[in-house]
This record gives structure tokens, C-alpha cells and sequence, in this order.
């Protein structure tokens, strides 16, 4: 197959993931009370298999198949960003363990160009998550810790619902108290969308809830990461030269770059340092660093003045 072929096939493959993503929208949509969003979710979709089915018509022509089933791939994002990574990242890190981790992802921040196609896959990414008893090998994520834990995660569904046309609940934002669920704290993974001067970009909820919003490029989303009061870890995709600027200005202790296993989180022990900065750290040095042994030790400075008998 031919660079511009697999490029091509990339792209289709974003294009499914999108058509996917709104016809499941448009699905939730029917019948509530909001019949002219539901039309644009199916609009969206219905554009997005047409692009589809041009560029696998033009690659026939041209003597190569790239036609393939949508399954959270793609590469866009100025030909670099891989759909794909980036939503099983974000999903990995969101929602494992409940999204109960001081590490785990709970705001990302979308490019503009790639915002509608990015939100469309983890939307259809989320809703495939399983809930329930977290020893049976069906069940990807299980309950959250409390009923505290639950309070929190409604207040913030509802405080999104409260916004009205700013905001939107993706996926998710209900408490699953259904059969066996009613057993235990279970809720729903959670995908929202609210203004970026709302209070839970800067809140920190421990709940499976992940709020996104697109802004103008990279150096935006940088700097808004790096306005909350707190860097313990940080995730990026993008291109090389996108990749080494993330590295150079983000101000989180631990990084990750295009990484599939989870966005935010999933350092080893023994390989990575693991510390946070500003209100997620005390000293910027890490756990298991070349500073891990000296912070067990106490520094002490003497004096001694000796004379001549």
C-alpha cells in the first residue's frame, strides 16, 4: 500500500469513527426535547460517510483499498495526531479505577480542527465501557468508593445540566442503580462539555467524569493546563516539534507523549519518577529519583574550633 493510501485509509477511518459517533448521538437524541440538535448529529453523520465514501472511491481508482471499518483509529491533527492513542489514552486514564487516582485524567484539552472528531470517537469509546462487580472479567470499571463519591459526581452532572446550551453531558452523568447496581455506588463513565471559566475545570472530583473543550492550538491548550493549581501528571499527542514544545513549557511532574496505555497516568515503578509540582507536590522532587534517598535524610552543618595545646 502506498503512503498516500494509508494516509487515505487514516482518514476514513476518523470519518467512521465520527459517523459512528453522531448517528449514536442523534440515536440518544430522538424523541427528547431537542429535535434540532438530534438533526444535527444525524446531518454530521450523514456528511462524514459521504467523505468517507469519496476518498475509498478515489482510492479504487487509483488501484488501492482503503476501505476499513471504523474502530477509534485515524491519524489527524496536522497529519500526527492518532485518534485512536489518544482516545484509548484518555478513556484508559479517565475511567480506570474509577477515575479514582491522583493521576487520573480529568480535562483535556481538543485543537479546534480535530475537536468534533475527537469528542464523536470518545463519546462512542465510553459508551462501550462496561459497568459492574469489578471481579467479573466482563466489568472494565466498578464502583466508586462511597456514597460521598456519588454525591459529588451528581452535583457535578447537574451543575452541567444547569448550563443549558453551554454545556452538554456527552456520555454519562447518571447514577447506575439498576438490578445488582443498586448494590453498590456504581455510576455511569462520564464524557461533558462546559465553558472554560467554569469551577469544575479547576475541581478535582475523583469520579469517572472527564470534561473537554477545544481551543485555537497547542499553545492554548498549555497554558490552560498550566493556569490550575495543580501538576502532578500531564498528558499530550501531537507531532515531534508539538511534542518537544509540551515537554519544554508543561508544568506537571510526571509527562506522558502519545501514549495509548493512558494519557496521564501508568508510571513504573523503578523506571519513572513520580512527584507532582505547585498544589501537587511539597519540594518538585520525585519518588523514586536520584532525590528519592536524600529526602529520608537529615542535613546537618558543623562547626568545630580547635586549638593549639
Amino acid at each position: 500500500m502506498s503512503t498516500d493510501a494509508r494516509v487515505a485509509k487514516d482518514l476514513v477511518e476518523t470519518l467512521k469513527d465520527g459517523r459512528d459517533g453522531f448517528t449514536a448521538a442523534a440515536e440518544r437524541l430522538r424523541g427528547s426535547d431537542q429535535p434540532e440538535l438530534a438533526a444535527t448529529m444525524q446531518r454530521l453523520a450523514e456528511q462524514r460517510a459521504q467523505f468517507a465514501g469519496e476518498i475509498v472511491a478515489m482510492g479504487h481508482d487509483y488501484g488501492d483499498d482503503v476501505d476499513e471499518s471504523g474502530s477509534a483509529a485515524g491519524a489527524l491533527h496536522r497529519g500526527w495526531l492518532k485518534v485512536k492513542d489518544a482516545v484509548t489514552g484518555v478513556v484508559r486514564s479517565a475511567f480506570g479505577l474509577s477515575g479514582q487516582k491522583c493521576s487520573a485524567c480529568s480535562r483535556v484539552y481538543v485543537e479546534h480542527t480535530v475537536f468534533a472528531d475527537f469528542v464523536a470517537a470518545l463519546h462512542g469509546a465510553t459508551a462501550k465501557v462496561a459497568v459492574g462487580d469489578p471481579t467479573r472479567r466482563e466489568h472494565w470499571m466498578g464502583p466508586v468508593i462511597d456514597a460521598a463519591a456519588v454525591a459529588r459526581y451528581e452535583d457535578a452532572a447537574a451543575q452541567i445540566r444547569a448550563l443549558g446550551a453551554e454545556g452538554a453531558i456527552v456520555e454519562g452523568g447518571l447514577r447506575l442503580d439498576r438490578n445488582d447496581l443498586a448494590l453498590g455506588h456504581f455510576v455511569a463513565p462520564t464524557v461533558a462539555r462546559a465553558p472554560l471559566d467554569h469551577p469544575l475545570w479547576s475541581r478535582e472530583l475523583f469520579a469517572p467524569f472527564v470534561l473537554v473543550a477545544p481551543v485555537e492550538n497547542v499553545d492554548e491548550g498549555i497554558a490552560r493546563a498550566n493556569a490550575l493549581a495543580f501538576g502532578l501528571t500531564a498528558g499530550f499527542y501531537g507531532g515531534e516539534e508539538e511534542t518537544e514544545r509540551f515537554f519544554g513549557s508543561i508544568e506537571a511532574g510526571v509527562t506522558y507523549a502519545n501514549r495509548p496505555q493512558g494519557a496521564t497516568t501508568g508510571a513504573w515503578p523503578g523506571f519513572q519518577p513520580f512527584g507532582g509540582w505547585k498544589g501537587s507536590g511539597s519540594t518538585g522532587r520525585g519518588g523514586g529519583s536520584l532525590y528519592y534517598l536524600p529526602q529520608y535524610l537529615r542535613e546537618q552543618s558543623q562547626t568545630r574550633v580547635r586549638r593549639e595545646s
